[in-house]
């Protein structure tokens, strides 16, 4: 059984902390502006008086997302009203056919279909195609969801939804713990939610992160994952302890700017 995703923070200051979630932004076709979601968001007491964690967990399953607009993207307001999500496949390198591929009907109403195999979508990445919408009556957002044990369903990072287009995403598998407050599915800054916050990288195969919120404002991150034996059994590997705000200050950003990295189709 493939293990969760699992982030536990401390807080080793002095004070009672806001903490939230939130993902790398995906990489997307088309050159369109990128938006960010916070996935969870609490408050934790200091760890010396209270012996409290904050435990944020997800599901290792990539999801294609869509939700109909409540208003154009705004910092701190909700991204939208959550309408379908379909666990989905990633091209593999070699493209050796998955369900990569899902697609917006048009009738009875908006959803997404069961994913099926294209050659398309490039390596790392899923497909969603939109119909002929009108953006006057309606807009969406589309992207890479999470499903976590605390906040269900989330949108992680979004575009607007181009009527007839093939949308390509590519899910980045590396999350982030900040101080402050933003509720599951509000919109948030990327690239200043990301300077000097804790980084999660479980691209590596990672798999549990122990987060500490330092005194002095720093980070402090011990990673630990599970990788299979010969027999099909799982054992422990270990990554370092990080100072991680010095590692996020050289991290790649990829921001509501989406020309920091767009994919190219072998159809577009």
């Amino acid at each position: 059984m493939t293990p969760l995703i699992t982030i536990n923070v401390i807080n080793d200051s002095s004070s009672i902390q806001d903490f939230y979630f939130f993902q790398q932004p995906a990489v997307f076709s088309r050159g369109q502006e990128v938006y960010s979601n916070s996935l969870y968001s609490e408050a934790l007491l200091p760890y010396a008086t209270s012996g409290a964690v904050l435990s944020f967990s997800m599901i290792p399953q990539n999801y294609a997302g869509m939700e109909e607009q409540v208003s154009p993207p705004e910092v701190g307001q909700p991204s939208g009203l959550l309408v379908a999500v379909q666990p989905i496949d990633l091209t593999p390198a070699d493209r050796t056919p998955t369900n990569n591929t899902t697609t917006m009907p048009v009738s009875p109403s908006l959803g997404l279909s069961v994913p099926v195999w294209t050659p398309g979508p490039p390596p790392g990445s899923f497909r969603i195609a939109t119909p002929a919408l009108n953006p006057t009556l309606s807009s969406y957002n589309a992207g890479p969801a999470v499903r976590s044990i605390a906040a269900g369903v989330i949108i992680s990072s979004f575009v607007t939804v181009r009527p007839e287009t093939n949308l390509d995403c590519a899910p980045v598998n590396i999350f982030y713990v900040q101080t402050g407050s933003y509720p599951p599915g509000s919109v948030l800054n990327f690239r200043t939610s990301s300077i000097r916050a804790a980084l999660c990288d479980a691209t590596a195969g990672f798999t549990t992160f122990n987060v500490a919120y330092n005194p002095d404002g720093t980070w402090t991150v011990e990673q630990t994952g599970a990788d299979e034996l010969a027999d099909g059994s799982l054992c422990e590997i270990e990554g370092p302890t990080d100072a991680i705000s010095s590692r996020v200050a050289n991290a790649e950003i990829r921001n509501e700017d989406a020309t920091a990295g767009s994919l190219v189709s072998d159809d577009s």
